[in-house]
């Protein structure tokens, strides 16, 4: 892979640690152990006791605002009534397609009116089948072309779409094991500054109970005297 993030990454590969990362299902694993059992169901149940004492949540239709009113056209009122009614769609008049009735039978006159409408629909089929031939020739010689021009501009894209994945995984590879080994670089620290909490907070809870151990000699010293 050219470029620097290709060599980085070059070299990262021998790297046991890029190894583990790349083994790994979020490329990080947490400073912090794993809660035993005991403390899991300790803080379930806590959790439990303060969802009991909530009270049930209010609904959600409380904490939605209303819909805004429907501003739908007649049409689209009309087309919502016809889904829900489950009509089918007649969206275009097939019947000028369709073929021409034949004419009348030889010996009778024809009326000028359907000898009309039957030329109009005429006219409209020798319309569109010459469209349609025209399509179909254009589509014969040119339309393999055109498919194989599209398929190339689709595998062009597909080249490049397919670049842009390699280097952005390769660009979270680098952005993990950098992440990884920032993370062991302090994990000593916040060992250390952990260990060094808990035993603050123990000092502070010794003061708290030799204190409140003094408070009570002082008032029973205080009552002895008083009794005296």
């Amino acid at each position: 892979m050219p470029g620097p993030l290709g060599r980085h990454l070059q070299w990262t590969s021998h790297d046991p640690l890029h190894a583990e990362i790349s083994s790994s299902p979020n490329g990080l694993l947490d400073i912090d152990t794993e809660p035993t059992a005991a403390q899991r169901a300790d803080a379930e149940s806590q959790i439990a006791t303060e969802l009991s004492t909530a009270g049930p949540p209010p609904p959600s239709s409380t904490l939605l605002p209303p819909l805004p009113p429907s501003k739908l056209s007649p049409l689209m009122a009309q087309e919502l009534d016809r889904v829900a009614a489950q009509q089918p769609l007649a969206a275009i008049d097939l019947k000028r397609y369709e073929a021409q009735e034949p004419l009348a039978a030889p010996g009778a006159e024809p009326a000028p009116a359907a000898l009309a409408e039957t030329l109009r629909k005429a006219y409209t089929t020798h319309t569109y089948l010459t469209a349609r031939v025209e399509n179909l020739e254009l589509l014969e010689r040119w339309g393999r072309n055109a498919w194989l021009v599209g398929n190339h501009r689709l595998e062009g894209q597909l080249r490049a779409l397919e670049k842009d994945l390699a280097d952005a995984k390769a660009d979270i590879d680098v952005l993990t094991l950098a992440r990884r080994r920032a993370q062991d670089d302090v994990a000593a620290e916040v060992k250390g500054l952990d260990e060094a909490w808990r035993s603050g907070v123990g000092r502070v809870l010794e003061t708290e109970i030799a204190v409140e151990a003094l408070r009570r000699q002082v008032l029973t010293e205080m009552e002895r005297k008083a009794k005296a």
